[in-house]
């Protein structure tokens, strides 16, 4: 019952980019600012994967229920102004508030999920998180569509405030954590170089062969900026007695990077196949752009079973290895697959190769991120948590933009509109195999730690005739 109250939160901030996708033409043709209109994603993007780290130290320091309260007022608070609008320009900033909640809760609910269950006991869990995920990824177009032809553009954010606010109620009432009094000094060297970072690398990886070639002094001035930063954030990273990202936690255990490798993979994976197979059905094989949520069952689907089944079977065994195994090599398969789809491949055989690519999927993203938490201590468990989420998220930005630079250059070099959009899939979905593969081969080194069976925090059973909050004072 608790984490559904800190799961409606991370469903707002997931249903909220595909529902603002779905409206963008109604918005522009209202609006105006047809120039701007990447921005309005583009800024809440970066300014996701810039606060995310921000907010999950901050969890660690101040308390992970105030930090996530104050995410999801954020949140609704940007939304409520996303709402009244009266420019393009107006919007995108608003949108960057709404970035900073964002942030917070997507940090927030991993690190609250780690508090809360220890990793023997997660996989009873996946299946609730995995369904998030797909109502999102499935729900998102299909709302925004009703919203934007029902309704209007507006209501795509103001429809945030009354789930906001009972995520808000939900979480304040019911969620009990133990008393966290850490006193340290925030490391602001290491967020502002951490920024700088984040920020070259999205922009470089969205406006890279579009805005500007790849080889390009203005790409090469990104680079150099990106070192310099990365050096710097390094060098403030070992000396802070505070860190904004522990080096620890990616070198004190194997296990940690080898994760987020997976799950940086997956993010790529997850949102370059979401923008082009409905695309690829819609143009290719005459889908209904209305269904366009729809069409994504058949990869969805699949991740909801598979993480629900291995989740209970990594609970009852305790073994969990083989799962990022199996499933970095289903993706490899999968996307493999899909990568060689022609004009004359059926929906119903696209179907089937979607359904492999979700099934690997299902058995990688959850199960990797539990592998993460569970090679870090516990003082390190919302650093590890925001890492988990902001690699994911750069992982989404950079194969958008990879994968979006591919596809237009198979497009634009055939005279044929069908024959570039088949070329550019098999172009995408093959680079994509072989990051998979990759993945696959860095997930034979995982080391098969006994998973944690209860820590602060944690939803198990207090003893006989004890009240669950009677052992520890709450915050």
């Amino acid at each position: 019952m608790v984490l559904l109250g800190v799961m409606l939160a991370m469903l707002l901030s997931m249903l909220d980019n595909m529902v603002v996708s779905t409206a963008m033409p109604t918005i522009v043709a209202d609006l105006g600012g047809l120039t701007s209109l990447s921005w309005v994603v583009t800024v809440y993007t970066l300014v996701t994967a810039v606060t995310t780290p921000v907010w999950g130290k901050f969890g660690d320091l101040f308390g992970r229920k105030p930090m996530y309260l104050a995410a999801v007022a954020l949140f609704v608070a940007g939304s409520a102004l996303c709402g009244t609008a009266t420019s393009m320009g107006m919007l995108i900033a608003f949108r960057a508030l709404q970035g900073i909640g964002a942030g917070g809760i997507g940090a927030g609910a991993f690190a609250l999920i780690a508090a809360l269950v220890p990793p023997r006991e997660r996989g009873r869990y996946q299946g609730l998180t995995a369904s998030v995920m797909a109502i999102g990824t499935i729900g998102g177009p299909l709302l925004g569509g009703f919203v934007t032809e029902h309704l209007s553009w507006r209501w795509a954010f103001l429809i945030n405030l009354p789930l906001g606010l009972i995520a808000l109620v939900w979480v304040q009432l019911m969620l009990h954590l133990p008393v966290q009094r850490i006193k340290a000094r925030i490391d602001w060297a290491g967020i502002g170089l951490f920024g700088v970072l984040i920020t070259v690398v999205v922009l470089g990886t969205t406006w890279g062969g579009d805005r500007f070639a790849w080889v390009s002094w203005q790409a090469g001035g990104l680079g150099v900026v990106a070192v310099l930063s990365l050096l710097g954030f390094v060098a403030v990273e070992r000396r802070v007695a505070e860190p904004l990202l522990p080096l620890r936690i990616f070198t004190g255990h194997r296990n940690f990077p080898i994760a987020v490798g997976v799950i940086f993979a997956a993010g790529v994976i997850t949102f370059g196949a979401g923008l082009y197979l409905p695309l690829f059905q819609q143009t290719v094989q005459g889908a209904s752009a209305s269904n366009s949520g729809l069409l994504m069952l058949p990869m969805m689907l699949p991740v909801l079973v598979v993480s629900t089944v291995a989740g209970k079977i990594m609970s009852a065994t305790g073994r969990y290895r083989i799962f990022p195994i199996v499933g970095a090599a289903l993706m490899t398969v999968g996307m493999g697959l899909l990568a060689s789809m022609g004009d004359d491949t059926s929906r119903l055989v696209t179907g089937c190769y979607m359904a492999v690519l979700g099934a690997g999927m299902g058995l990688c993203m959850q199960m990797a991120g539990t592998i993460a938490q569970n090679a870090v201590d516990l003082r390190d468990i919302g650093a590890a948590s925001s890492s988990i989420n902001l690699f994911r998220t750069i992982g989404a930005s950079i194969g958008v933009a990879v994968f979006g630079a591919l596809f237009n250059r198979s497009v634009n070099g055939h005279a044929d509109h069908i024959e570039g959009f088949v070329h550019g899939t098999q172009t995408i979905f093959t680079v994509g195999a072989v990051l998979c593969a990759v993945a696959c081969a860095a997930a034979f080194f995982v080391i098969e730690v006994p998973l944690r069976k209860a820590g602060p925090g944690t939803l198990a059973r207090p003893p006989a005739g004890q009240s669950p909050s009677a052992a520890s004072p709450t915050r």
